[in-house]
This record gives structure tokens, sequence and C-alpha cells, in this order.
């Protein structure tokens, strides 16, 4: 942190929902990273019975994942960063990482972003379309139903123009599941 506050990167429902007070939002690119649907969800978009699916992010070098830099003023800072970790780390599922990201206004920042563990047993990376969806379809959790977070995700990625055509066709199967349903 420093005297203007900290940085948070955003790739997930932190981007549309970060549920603290953010000073100042802006696109980031965060090299070095794959964001996927990898993380069973077993409070907040399903439950130990039935878990979800919500994002995370893999270490893939050569990769970038495109998302929102949050800056949190410093006084906010104390508690908006025990909001986050309260919100992300309810699980250990993630760990707390310390990256460089790219802003689109040209400069570089220091910031904390959340990844997922691999070695934990909630990674679920490597699963096709076909299977996300299917989880993706069915799951609730505390926060709501795992297909609304997709929704959500897709329309905000396109809001900031990120369109990517991978969650855009699974947004669409799992749309197919729940008329099909």
């Amino acid at each position: 942190m420093t005297n203007d506050g900290g940085w948070i990167f955003a790739y997930g429902s932190l981007m549309w929902d970060p549920g603290v007070p953010v000073a100042e939002a802006l696109p980031a690119r965060l090299p070095g990273w794959h964001r996927s649907f990898c993380l069973r969800s077993i409070e907040h978009r399903g439950r130990p019975d039935c878990p979800g699916l919500v994002l995370g992010l893999d270490a893939a070098p050569g990769a970038e994942c495109r998302g929102l830099a949050l800056r949190i003023a410093a006084p906010d800072w104390p508690d908006a960063i025990a909001t986050i970790r309260a919100r992300e780390l309810v699980t250990s599922a993630y760990r707390e990482a310390a990256v460089n990201l790219d802003l689109t206004d040209g400069r570089h920042v220091d910031a904390l972003t959340y990844v997922v563990r691999p070695e934990h047993p909630q990674y679920a990376g490597g699963l096709d379309l076909d299977r996300q969806a299917a989880i993706i379809a069915l799951a609730s959790g505390g926060r709501g139903p795992n297909a609304a977070y997709l929704a959500s995700f897709v329309e905000h990625l396109a809001l900031l123009g990120l369109n990517d055509p991978e969650f855009s066709a699974l947004s669409e199967r799992v749309r197919s599941l729940q008329r099909a349903g």
C-alpha cells in the first residue's frame, strides 16, 4: 500500500461487486496468468453436496488476463482488505498474491489478487466446456445461482470491451441446458 492506497486486481465478481469503497477502477492486464472456471465453489455459488464453479487464476507463461484494477484509498484500505480477504479466502482454495499490473492509462502498479491453489481439493482445472456448463447450470450457493455468476461475468466483460468467445460459448451452453431442463 502507498499513500494513495492499495490496488486489487479483479478478474471475476470483484469487477462488478467489490463490496468495498473503490477510489479508482481501470481496465488492466495481468501477464503470465490465465483465468478459467477452475474452482469448485461450496460456499458462494454451490454447496458441498452440489458444488458450483467459479473463476480462478492459474500461472501460465505467455498468457494474460484482462480485468479491472481497483484502487482502494488509504483510509479505507484496512477495512477493505479485511472484507476482501474474508470473502476470497473463505475455504483457503485461493491464496493472496502480489502481482504487477499494466493499466490502460500506461501506468504499472503493484496489486494484490487471489489465485487458485492447484493442490487444493476444490481445484477443478482442465474441465471441458460441456462439463463446466453442466455444473454451472445446476449449482447455487449463498450468493445465488452459479449461472447468474457466469451471466454477470460475461456481461461485465462485454461492458469493459473484453469479450471472450470461450466464456460466451460457455454461457450459451448453460442457457441451453437450463431451457432443456
